[in-house]
């Protein structure tokens, strides 16, 4: 009997490690990223009239040498566009979902008050054009990852070191199966800490890590409030998978995330 349930044990055991375990050989791949100090949406500062996401935020991030951290969707006319919400409202003051509206229309909107438009993920491809670093989260909200190959054509030509992750484990997946040879990072946080949100399944995993095994990601990227997450502490320390956390706020937060992690992205305060 006792050894019945030590074979179960056992089992278990490696069926989540299996589920969990990262690209083994990714911290090769990301190490050249270990250090860079990650503008989160670019260093954006709205006391100085810069919003998030703009190229007005990106300038500033290259001035200062720091890594860019921005988010794509796609719109309805299958532009990508570097937008963080799924919808304009608290950012541009306007109704709208972004995968549901052409660019035509989004770029008369302005980010938070300011001249900004939202930018095209092109146009900041020329802007940064290998300067600095990019962190490129893709927001999916579907199945469908036509972003993905969409955005592997316009980072085909580009020169720069780039790396790319999301929440959405599908998009991990296609890239490990179309393009693996771009890091890519699994996004995570305490993605159950509210009902409001549908798939409780799928979020559970994602937060446990325990989708690892659809796109075995170089590193993991998650959320600083939560990082005591199981999942994330059987990637860092057993797997020695690169870590990154998000968002940084203040320099006592940063001194700890020099010390303990590989990565980390901030905001100025």
């Amino acid at each position: 009997m006792y050894l019945f349930i030590l074979i179960i044990i056992i089992c278990l055991i490696i069926f989540v490690a299996f589920l969990t375990a990262p690209r083994l050989s990714g911290r090769e791949r990301v190490l050249p990223f270990f250090g860079v100090k990650w503008a989160h949406r670019g260093l954006h500062d709205m006391r100085k009239n810069i919003p998030e996401n703009s190229m007005a935020a990106f300038r500033a991030a290259i001035r200062e040498g720091c890594g860019i951290e921005l988010d794509v969707h796609l719109s309805r006319d299958g532009r990508l566009v570097v937008f963080h919400d799924d919808t304009f409202d608290r950012v541009c003051n306007v109704s709208g979902v972004v995968e549901q509206t052409d660019y035509s229309t989004m770029k008369e909107y302005r980010l938070n008050g300011t001249d900004e438009r939202i930018p095209l993920f092109s146009d900041v491809l020329r802007c940064v054009n290998g300067q600095v670093p990019l962190l490129i989260e893709v927001k999916l909200p579907s199945a469908d990852t036509e972003i993905c190959s969409r955005l592997a054509e316009e980072l085909a030509e580009y020169k720069g070191n780039y790396m790319i992750q999301s929440f959405n484990s599908l998009v991990l997946r296609w890239m490990k199966k179309h393009k693996g040879d771009i890091p890519r990072g699994q996004l995570s946080s305490n993605l159950t800490a509210s009902d409001d949100n549908p798939h409780y399944l799928l979020r559970f995993c994602v937060k446990y890590l325990l989708s690892n095994f659809l796109g075995r990601p170089d590193f993991i990227s998650y959320k600083w409030a939560d990082r005591r997450n199981p999942g994330f502490w059987l990637n860092r320390v057993v797997f020695r998978a690169p870590s990154a956390v998000w968002t940084l706020h203040g320099k006592q937060a940063v001194r700890e995330a020099q010390r303990k992690f590989d990565m980390y992205i901030f905001e100025v305060q």
